[in-house]
């Protein structure tokens, strides 16, 4: 056997040759073979035209046992699924190729079994040669590649919806195509952030202080001084981070406009706190509360718009929970009640 090494010519072909013993060379790459076979988790399988094993290489699990049965461990099914390949691989000389499940204790393994025809010099079939592979991560990977566009898919249309209802409304409180632009851009760009959250954090959601400071912060405001932010700190699932996104937007546009962060030493104080919606209750729900100091007397506060709408209908049955709005003298607050399937605590 010869092996071209040293340096390359004008040709583009390594111009010095070594020479190696037959006998060497032929131990160097079987050695060479077996440590690939070993390292890539191959195995090979030889049988003759009467399916006795004549060699065998780095079998593992399911394939190795302690008998001298070609098939290891492979129930029953599986091992006689592969026997019935063989003899067709022997009878016509074509190749096969299988993908085997196996269940194991720890699950599911898959496997690649390729099963090719030996010829002898005069073309007929001696023998029948079966390789192995593994590719349970391959097909773990796969599924879930396939889980993470169907849950992209799933939440891509629910975002969608959401847009909708949102188009929707807001073009029933609009008085002219300019106020429905300007409030449909405010309200998707609450969406594009509550959004980023989530994307962010692998779908899982969003914290909720992270969300309520998001959305303030939006306009501008300093939240050192403009949020208050008080209780615990749930993490929302995403749709749960959505509408609470959504809810937060609505009072950070009001409040902006007519409410204390409309004044340079004003602020909100979001309170957030676990308690038992029933007495029956078996997990605590979580009660969001946002009150503020607002212009007294402001008739354009007590306008039935979009913003009160989302608020005390679309929000909470968004969630399968609860709201109230209640605008008092130079008071406002926001209480939303929120069950616990909604978001997890640490």
């Amino acid at each position: 056997m010869r092996f071209r090494g040293g340096e390359t010519g004008e040709s583009g072909r390594n111009d010095e040759v070594i020479a190696l013993h037959p006998a060497e060379s032929g131990m160097q790459l079987g050695r060479a073979l077996l440590h690939a076979l070993h390292n890539a988790g191959i195995s090979v399988l030889y049988q003759d035209r009467e399916m006795k094993t004549v060699w065998a290489r780095n079998m593992r699990e399911p394939w190795a046992s302690d008998t001298a049965d070609s098939n290891g461990i492979l129930p029953p099914a599986q091992a006689e699924h592969i026997d019935t390949t063989k003899r067709h691989v022997i009878a016509s000389g074509n190749p096969e190729r299988l993908e085997l499940s196996v269940p194991t204790a720890e699950g599911i393994r898959w496997f690649q079994v390729w099963v090719d025809a030996d010829r002898g010099d005069g073309g007929d079939v001696q023998g029948v040669v079966t390789t192995m592979v593994e590719t349970t991560e391959q097909k773990r990977r796969e599924q879930t590649l396939k889980t993470l566009l169907r849950e992209v898919s799933h939440r891509s249309k629910n975002l969608l919806a959401i847009i909708q209802s949102i188009a929707t409304q807001t073009g029933r409180y609009s008085e002219t195509s300019d106020d429905f632009l300007t409030r449909f851009r405010g309200r998707l760009q609450s969406l594009a952030s509550s959004q980023d959250l989530v994307t962010s954090s692998n779908w899982r959601g969003a914290a909720l202080r992270e969300l309520v400071r998001g959305q303030v912060v939006r306009y501008g405001a300093d939240p050192a001084q403009s949020l208050r932010f008080i209780g615990v700190n749930p993490y929302l699932n995403p749709n749960a981070a959505l509408h609470i996104g959504l809810a937060m937007h609505e009072l950070a546009v009001n409040s902006f406009s007519y409410g204390a962060l409309a004044r340079p030493d004003g602020f909100v104080e979001v309170t957030a706190n676990l308690s038992s919606i029933t007495e029956t209750a078996d997990k605590p729900a979580l009660s969001l509360t946002w009150v503020e100091a607002i212009v007294a007397n402001d008739n354009r506060r007590t306008e039935k718009r979009f913003g009160s709408v989302a608020l005390e209908r679309v929000v909470p049955i968004s969630l399968n929970g609860t709201a109230t709005l209640e605008i008092t003298g130079d008071r406002l607050e926001y209480r939303l009640v929120v069950p616990h399937g909604n978001f997890e605590t640490e």
